[in-house]
């Protein structure tokens, strides 16, 4: 079956960096767009980034955008998010899904705070 298995959350201060990965099994990796989301408390889920199949393109929301990057490996059916110049607001439970699966992890959580 489906599995998506995000690590490498935590504490971090202002300013810092973490590099979230997400292990995926049970489906092809490489033919799939790879998406991270992120909920903090009491909002919804919104999306961070994506990267295509082959890793050719990313996009990002504005708001991590010059601080944030997606990259993959296929080979190891692994997704990271680098994630730079942390700021409280990065605050959230981090989560990645593969486009048109219905399927979630458990999602890491990043808190940004001093």
């Amino acid at each position: 079956q489906v599995q998506l298995v995000e690590s490498g959350g935590g504490l971090v201060q202002p300013g810092g960096s973490l590099r979230l990965t997400c292990a995926a099994s049970g489906f092809t990796f490489s033919t799939k767009t790879m998406r991270w989301y992120r909920q903090a408390p009491g909002k919804e889920r919104e999306l961070v980034g994506s990267i295509t199949n082959a890793g050719v393109s990313t996009i990002y929301a504005d708001s991590v955008k010059g601080r944030f990057t997606i990259s993959r490996d296929n080979s190891k059916n692994t997704v990271f998010l680098q994630m730079n110049n942390l700021k409280p607001e990065d605050t959230a439970v981090y989560y990645c899904k593969a486009l048109q699966l219905i399927y979630w992890g458990q999602g890491t959580q990043v808190t940004v705070s001093s």
